[in-house]
């Protein structure tokens, strides 16, 4: 299937064309986590593509209260496809609805994502923003992990893992050092097969790529990457993305995870996205300034870099996120940018001299994130530079992991934590609230329940690495 946008008349004659039979109806939670339920083929008609299906809102984290629970999800035409997991079933995302009203429902990040972009649009600064995406994640063979009162415990198993080297079953040699997963040949790099089922999947389900390859950890390290988008296509891309990593990893009897550091002491896995402005087709970002960026560049980076403490709130959601954003592992810890510099938070990629691909990198983002909700943001933060005219300060050029103590004076790091980061978020929203496109509700109810469900609750239980630090104190 191609990238073409099919009508509702087009998604009912697909139907009859390819004999579905069921109709899978899917939407994106709060959290960014993928929900869905299914009909009969013939409960699809092209009314439903205005009058949406009813579902039970109350169930969904963040969501609504058990007095106001009915909604709608109403079917999007131009995201469906054959799903190759399912039998005889086109699946689709959907819009959240007020059943009452119909009005859009202010907590689906799909609604906030759409937000974003017509409030670019209503600046008059761009018509169109482009994201690409590098997506990192991990495939183990598998995974145990549990916690109680009285016990709490991972393992993680991968034949690839340096680890396993002197297990007899795996004694094979051909494990992946430490850190040296980095583009290595067959047999040494065990999930070649399994990344190019992903891409040919993408690619037949009608998402461009760019390629696939091994990462750098040890222990099974991917990275898929997609051909650049607008916000709310991306996003859809980005979750068709996980559904299928997830899935064709099932296939192979292994797992797949997007958490952002499983394993201590080596690379975590990021979402790296590429940025770009245009209006009327012309690149915003192209110039003749440090990296042939344009002075509206250089202020998109000034807000991305002066936001990028509340920006990592909704970029890199979760505890873990933060155990990631470390130095030494290829993560950007320092809120600077560079050219060609992989430890800078922007980086301006040394091969985008045509003007038609002159874009920079973000590089804090990590792929647990909501697309949603972390792409709007970073809209959010871009626009506010260019209206503001944020200025980014000065380049660094020098690796920034091997700096002298004399000169990390004046670098700001990124938040150490999810609290940190909440907290930035608590402080400065305005940027996040022009335009409605974020809501004062919308931020008031990540906030709480990031720091109910998820700091809170980690800051309770006691670490295992505590029992080796204080058991016999």
């Amino acid at each position: 299937m191609s990238e073409t946008q099919l009508s509702p008349r087009e998604v009912l004659a697909l139907c009859r064309q390819c004999e579905i039979r069921a109709i899978d109806l899917r939407f994106t939670d709060f959290c960014g986590s993928q929900r869905h339920f299914t009909i009969p083929a013939d409960q699809l008609t092209e009314e439903s593509f205005e009058q949406g299906f009813s579902f039970d809102g109350s169930s969904m984290r963040g969501w609504q209260a058990i007095h106001e629970s009915d909604m709608l999800v109403v079917p999007e035409s131009q995201t469906c496809f054959v799903d190759p997991f399912m039998k005889s079933t086109l699946a689709m995302l959907c819009n959240v609805k007020d059943p009452v009203t119909h009005q859009t429902y202010p907590r689906d990040p799909r609604n906030i994502a759409r937000k974003a972009e017509n409030y670019m649009v209503s600046t008059g600064i761009a018509d169109k923003a482009l994201f690409g995406a590098e997506a990192e994640f991990f495939v183990f063979d598998s995974v145990r992990f549990d916690q109680r009162e009285y016990e709490g415990y991972y393992h993680i198993d991968s034949i690839e893992g340096q680890w396993n080297r002197g297990v007899a079953q795996n004694g094979r040699g051909n494990q992946i050092r430490h850190r040296e997963g980095y583009l290595p040949m067959p047999p040494f790099d065990t999930l070649q097969d399994l990344r190019t089922d992903i891409m040919m999947m993408l690619e037949d389900s009608g998402i461009r790529t760019d390629g696939q390859h091994h990462e750098v950890a040890t222990g099974g390290q991917c990275e898929v990457d997609l051909r650049s988008d607008t916000l709310v296509r991306m996003s859809d891309k980005l979750v068709r993305l996980k559904y299928i990593v997830r899935n064709v990893a099932h296939r192979h009897g292994k797992t797949a995870t997007f958490m952002p550091k499983p394993i201590w002491n080596d690379n975590g896995s990021g979402l790296h996205m590429t940025l770009s402005l245009w209006k009327d087709d012309h690149a915003l970002f192209a110039g003749s300034g440090y990296g042939g960026l344009s002075e509206t560049a250089m202020f998109a980076i000034g807000g991305l870099l002066k936001h990028a403490p509340a920006l990592l709130a909704f970029c890199c959601p979760t505890t873990n996120s933060y155990k990631r954003l470390t130095p030494g592992f290829e993560a950007p810890v320092n809120l600077s940018y560079s050219y060609r510099n992989r430890s800078a938070a922007i980086r301006i990629p040394a091969n985008s001299g045509q003007e038609s691909r002159r874009r920079f990198e973000f590089r804090c983002p990590d792929s647990a994130c909501n697309p949603y909700l972390a792409m709007s943001a970073i809209l959010m933060a871009m626009i506010d530079g260019i209206q503001n005219r944020v200025s980014p300060g000065r380049p660094q050029d020098k690796d920034l992991y091997d700096l002298a103590p004399e000169e990390r004076a004046g670098l700001v790091c990124t938040p150490s934590s999810l609290e940190a980061a909440l907290d930035a978020l608590e402080k400065s929203p305005d940027f996040l609230l022009r335009g409605d496109v974020f809501t004062p509700d919308v931020i008031e109810r990540w906030i709480q329940h990031k720091r109910d469900n998820e700091v809170k609750a980690i800051n309770q239980r006691p670490h295992p690495y505590e029992f080796s630090l204080y058991f016999d104190c």
